[in-house]
């Protein structure tokens, strides 16, 4: 840990160091400083995120680079606290047994073969992905316990034929979790940096408009990438018929529905249609996210308890609203102007289209050096986007296509997000078949979004 927090400090001291062009504030370099070596923090893990990020915060009041105010602001970021809300959410899901119960249900429904259980255990994922911002949550902590409840009563007793259809089943879970993750803003935690790092550049990004921008890629990639996996790692067991009375016999170890479960269920679809809804009825979606988080507390689905424990939330409340800040200053110090002022002129010449592909596939790429979608997030997006608009992209098109890409770079690694280590290993995936199917789906999903989203989008005029 010593050696990691002395990288952390040698390279914000050397980012410091270098010298400054003459066009930026001396106030932005030293930030970026800071910044850098908060990023580098976030990512080599000395302390966890939360503190790296408080120690961010007290860097850049020692050197009086921010005032009190200034690097307090970003806690009062109304983003900030819809994601909040949600993880309180994902809690619900999880504590009243409701994330299960649907689980079965779709297993019960479509499970009789390992095609059929893959889609059921990634239709999962989708129906608690608008309401969940932590993937880990919908895809290790709700999926994955039902993948192992199925590997161990119903993959047969051919232990090399069971491996094989283990492995699939795994990644199709991974692969469609990264897909849902890109279809909600609050279906992955760093999709709201995405609109905070947006609205910088003054590219409004609303729960609605990035739901139906991803609608239709969206779909097709969840119809396509199973397909896609099934190929790559091919099952060793086709047909499953117990999987069904497995199923049924665990709805019925749960018993009716209970009084939580109907109200966890009723209070989340009141949320998401509202949501979908609030730009018609003037609804803020974190004022939405607030009055729902309070129906959960006064109907007693989750206790102040329940919400003083989900540490993941506050977790997130301390380095997403730290990043933010920090990323909002770094805009308003005019460093993002002048990175995108210096690399436009390198793709002048070329057209928007050409420029924004070559910028989405650059970005997407780079997540192989990343551990985590948050810092790569932090790092990249903001200036990838600032170099785009100035291209002549379409801002909010390109605001869009590279938060979609936020997401969808995690299928490359079996470190791209956090539930890639938690299910790797599980052991059921050899690391080459990882990588080989990643590197596939990674390739078919940039198709599916740049092709069939690029028509989409077009209808929905955004370019």
């Amino acid at each position: 840990m010593k050696a990691r927090l002395l990288l952390v400090f040698v390279i914000g001291i050397v980012v410091w160091a270098l010298p400054r062009p003459a066009a930026i504030d001396p106030r932005a370099w030293r930030l970026l400083a800071i910044f850098v070596a908060t990023l580098v923090g976030i990512i080599a893990k000395p302390l966890p995120m939360g503190a790296m990020a408080l120690t961010g915060i007290a860097a850049a009041l020692v050197t009086r680079t921010l005032t009190i105010t200034e690097a307090l602001s970003g806690f009062s970021n109304v983003t900030l606290w819809l994601v909040v809300c949600a993880f309180f959410f994902a809690e619900g899901f999880i504590k009243t047994g409701l994330g299960a119960r649907i689980a079965y249900m779709l297993v019960s429904w479509f499970g009789r073969s390992t095609l059929g259980l893959g889609y059921s255990l990634v239709a999962t994922d989708l129906i608690l992905a608008p309401a969940t911002p932590s993937n880990t949550a919908r895809a290790a902590g709700v999926v994955f316990p039902i993948l192992q409840s199925i590997s161990r009563t119903v993959i047969g007793t051919d232990p090399a034929k069971g491996r094989q259809t283990n492995a699939f089943l795994v990644l199709a879970v991974y692969q469609g979790t990264v897909i849902t993750s890109a279809m909600f803003i609050t279906a992955m935690v760093a999709n709201p940096l995405v609109v905070q790092l947006a609205a910088a550049q003054n590219v409004a990004l609303t729960w609605t408009s990035w739901a139906f921008a991803a609608l239709v890629p969206g779909f097709v990639s969840l119809i396509i990438i199973p397909l896609v996996v099934y190929t790559v790692c091919p099952p060793g067991i086709v047909r499953t018929p117990e999987a069904p009375a497995m199923a049924k016999a665990s709805l019925a170890s749960l018993g009716p529905m209970s009084r939580n479960e109907k109200l966890m269920g009723m209070i989340s679809v009141v949320m998401i249609v509202l949501w979908i809804l609030g730009t018609t009825l003037n609804l803020d979606p974190t004022a939405t996210a607030l009055l729902a988080t309070a129906a959960l507390l006064l109907t007693g689905v989750l206790t102040w308890d329940d919400l003083c424990r989900e540490h993941r939330a506050w977790d997130t409340f301390i380095w997403f609203g730290t990043l933010v800040m920090m990323a909002t200053f770094l805009g308003q110090f005019g460093l993002i102007r002048w990175f995108s002022d210096k690399m436009a002129p390198a793709f002048s010449g070329i057209g928007w289209i050409p420029g924004m592909v070559g910028l989405s596939l650059t970005y997407f790429y780079t997540h192989y050096f990343f551990a985590s979608m948050t810092a790569h997030v932090s790092a990249m997006y903001a200036p990838f986007l600032a170099v785009a608009i100035a291209l002549g992209a379409p801002p909010a098109l390109a605001a869009l296509v590279l938060g979609f890409f936020s997401s969808l770079f995690a299928s490359l690694t079996h470190y791209g997000t956090a539930p890639a280590p938690i299910l790797f290993g599980s052991g059921h995936v050899p690391l080459g078949t990882w990588w080989k199917t990643g590197l596939v789906v990674s390739a078919v999903n940039i198709a599916i979004w740049l092709s069939v989203g690029a028509a989409w989008w077009k209808l929905l005029g955004l370019w």
